[in-house]
């Protein structure tokens, strides 16, 4: 029977040699462990076996909240191939944000560490769960022992191409956090349009060293290996030295960019240890343009940036090879996101919905086959989130130029009104972060008694180096106007970070909302 379940997809692109290394865990408890591509079947098999022994009905969620490990992969195949909906949960969440996301999904099953078992287990009963099992990165916790006593062969359950495969919970750096309905079908043809893209072969390796609880890490990276049938060097934790060690023996690398900055500083990298690598991917937050260039010049190789949303999974990338849509000279441009990929079709509008000039800035606008089904029980944000002619509403907010390059400025709630005036944070953060000495910054907007908002801007220095916020100030009001100037200033160890790398700019607004008050 014809099935759109992404497990069925994703198990027929595995090598014909079913006992060839589909994953090698390089640290971790399990640190040289070798998983075959019939042991991921077969033990995917198993777990889905004793899920279907439960006899939930359709559309059950399964919540997970474990370490990173390769069972934990296996978990989220199981969970695919049995036909039950994956929900997977950032390890950083604590009491208050798991009662709230398991009262919310009310899942049938919750997986979790086995030291948070007593504590996670009382919120789950409490919200009316009926299993509650654990998974430690060791291949320790009750979830393995009783997969065990099942068969080690299981015929997915047949799903169509709309049917709920995964929610996954937005960060709710605003309000109320929102489960992302994504379908198979969303996540196989994002698959699928990025194998082709992204240009994957059949001898890539993949490096997979990003958590697994997030868009970039479960679904980019490892539906990118599985669907090319492409083995993976898994790190259970970044380390970037042993990222580097391993380049020789890889093709594909996909991070944040946190983690290019911190094998950047690894004196081992060099153009000869990159020389086998193929393509090296970043995500999930911005690539400042002086890591895009530093790579350049120790590696040789240029660094694929490309967006994509939780909602969305990916929207546009730079070209891995010439794209015959935009001239046979399209480059990896530093700075931008590059193309909307085939099939997506993305527009930038003003406030009213109307499409603005090229190179303009608005808010972006996307449809295509990878967009979600929507929030989940949240009809009205739903609603709300799309255009009558069927585009979502990012919240993005960004510019196109002229060779179709697309280029992020911020977030819409980012966006500081001054007097009157729209100030994107993001473009004097590019004039702050060129400066002497700077090695980041952020600008944030805060109440003013008179301007109603204004910017104020927090500024990392460089090791070893001394950057003056006065100056800081002083160097801006040569290049922009005068209402995009922060009126404040401040010099500042570390900024706020999600899992994923991106500065938390809820916390900084929060922090900083009485300076000017």
């Amino acid at each position: 029977m014809s099935t759109s379940n992404l497990y069925v997809h994703l198990r027929q692109a595995f090598p014909a040699d079913l006992d060839a290394t589909a994953v090698e865990v390089i640290n971790g408890p399990s640190a040289g462990l070798r998983y075959s591509w019939r042991d991921l079947d077969r033990a995917s098999a198993m777990m889905a076996n004793l899920l279907a022994s439960l006899e939930l009905p359709g559309g059950a969620r399964v919540a997970v909240q474990v370490e990173k490990s390769v069972e934990s992969l296996i978990l989220y195949l199981a969970t695919l191939r049995a036909g039950l909906v994956y929900l997977p949960l950032n390890t950083a969440y604590q009491r208050a944000e798991i009662e709230y996301f398991i009262r919310d999904a009310e899942p049938a099953v919750v997986v979790c560490s086995p030291q948070n078992h007593g504590w996670v287990s009382k919120i789950a009963f409490s919200c009316g769960t009926r299993y509650v099992y654990t998974l430690g990165d060791d291949r320790s916790g009750s979830l393995l022992d009783r997969a065990a006593h099942h068969r080690d062969a299981h015929e997915p359950v047949v799903r169509a191409a709309d049917d709920l495969a995964v929610i996954i919970y937005t960060s709710g750096t605003t309000g109320r956090s929102k489960g992302a309905m994504l379908t198979h079908g969303n996540m196989l043809s994002n698959a699928r349009m990025l194998q082709r893209y992204w240009d994957w072969k059949p001898h890539d390796v993949l490096i997979h060293a990003l958590p697994i609880f997030h868009v970039h890490g479960l679904f980019v990276a490892i539906h990118g290996a599985l669907i090319n049938g492409s083995p993976m060097l898994w790190l259970n934790r970044f380390d970037a030295r042993q990222v580097v060690a391993l380049l020789p023996r890889a093709t594909v690398f996909m991070g944040v960019p946190t983690l290019y900055v911190r094998m950047l500083a690894e004196p081992a990298l060099t153009p000869a240890q990159a020389a086998h690598m193929r393509l090296f991917i970043s995500g999930s937050a911005p690539l400042l343009i002086e890591t895009f260039r530093d790579w350049q010049q120790r590696t040789g190789h240029t660094i694929l940036e490309r967006y994509g949303m939780s909602e969305t999974i990916m929207l546009t990338s730079n070209p891995c090879l010439p794209d015959a849509r935009h001239g046979d000279a399209a480059e990896r441009r530093g700075g931008t996101v590059g193309f909307p990929l085939p099939g997506v079709d993305l527009r930038i509008v003003d406030d009213a919905g109307h499409p603005v000039p090229v190179g303009e800035i608005g808010g972006i606008q996307v449809r295509g086959p990878n967009v979600f089904k929507g929030y989940w029980r949240m009809p009205e944000k739903t609603a709300e989130e799309f255009t009558a002619d069927g585009f979502f509403r990012t919240g993005d907010v960004g510019r196109l130029d002229a060779d179709g390059y697309v280029t992020i400025v911020g977030r819409s709630k980012d966006l500081i009104i001054s007097g009157g005036y729209n100030v994107y944070p993001a473009e004097i953060e590019g004039f702050i972060n060129e400066m002497p000495g700077v090695a980041e910054s952020a600008v944030v907007g805060v109440p003013h008694p008179d301007f109603g908002e204004v910017g104020v801007a927090l500024v990392i220095a460089k090791p070893g180096a001394q950057v003056d916020a006065g100056q800081v100030i002083a160097a801006l009001k040569g290049q922009l106007a005068n209402f995009k100037i922060p009126k404040h200033c401040r010099i500042v160890p570390e900024l706020p970070r999600n899992a994923m790398g991106k500065v938390q700019k809820n916390l900084l607004r929060e922090e900083y909302r009485h300076l000017l008050v």
